[in-house]
């Protein structure tokens, strides 16, 4: 089966050196879509599973340059899976009251509880990317963001939440086409903002943030997944077997049932 890139934790990375169109094996958008579709059927049933078990938790964590792909993966990894098992937190700019404590207050708020699967459309590298690119805070803040990250994902983990931490690896080519798209369909206009072209600028510096926080963030017990994304039914693929093989190993349970209830009639 196709797998993300992966790396060992203290090794370099180049994102330049990663193509973003790569396809192992001999898939097609067409046998894509339907391991997608088993993928997501086996992933509904243990999230139930999971549901019910309601010990441990699982949580996705998708990071991407912009176009990447980070809602059109939820929409189709979770095709399915009751609403009342997980849900979507995304992070946009923090607000006055998040400002106002450290920069993982808002993020430990939204851990999913035990029992869900928890989706962070951005997450809490936002604040050695962003902030970094665009010098919101001293150097010497985010630079001692990483490891302050690196312990609360140990946290995590210690507290029985499996993390999957997924970047979406898009071309800059990729990314122009997406974004024209937006630009060339009116149905789609609302999703483009003439902020996507200052960031765009900005693509450099970007891949070079990413490439730090993959490297130093990187551990034994919360690996980065390397996701090539210029394929979307590719994208879908990777990260569909990733949460599948992520609930099957973690293999949930349904608790035992009340005792006394065999032969038990309802009238």
């Amino acid at each position: 089966m196709p797998k993300p890139i992966t790396f060992k934790p203290g090794s370099k990375i180049k994102l330049a050196d990663i193509d973003p169109r790569h396809v192992e094996g001999d898939w097609t958008k067409e046998s894509a879509h339907e391991r997608i579709k088993e993928n997501t059927e086996r992933s509904r049933d243990l999230a139930y599973r999971l549901y019910a078990e309601n010990r441990r938790a699982l949580l996705l964590v998708l990071q991407g340059m912009d176009t990447a792909g980070k809602d059109g993966t939820i929409r189709t990894v979770m095709t399915g899976i009751n609403p009342q098992s997980f849900h979507i937190q995304s992070f946009k700019q923090p607000s006055p009251e998040e400002l106002d404590h450290d920069f993982l207050w808002r993020i430990h708020k939204s851990v999913p509880r035990r029992g869900e699967i928890g989706i962070f459309n951005r997450s809490h590298y936002e604040d050695v990317l962003v902030v970094r690119v665009h010098n919101l805070v001293p150097e010497d803040e985010w630079k001692g963001r990483y490891e302050r990250i690196n312990e609360f994902e140990r946290l995590l983990v210690e507290g029985r939440v499996t993390m999957v931490k997924c970047f979406l690896h898009v071309s800059k080519e990729e990314q122009r086409e997406r974004l024209q798209a937006r630009l060339d369909n009116p149905d789609k206009r609302w999703k483009f903002s003439s902020g996507d072209l200052a960031e765009r600028k900005l693509w450099g510096k970007y891949q070079e943030a990413y490439e730090d926080a993959l490297e130093k963030c990187n551990t034994e017990h919360a690996p980065w997944r390397i996701i090539p994304s210029d394929r979307k039914w590719y994208r879908n693929l990777i990260v569909s077997e990733l949460v599948k093989d992520t609930l099957e190993a973690m293999d949930p349970q349904f608790p035992p049932s009340e005792p006394g209830l065999d032969g038990v009639v309802v009238e």
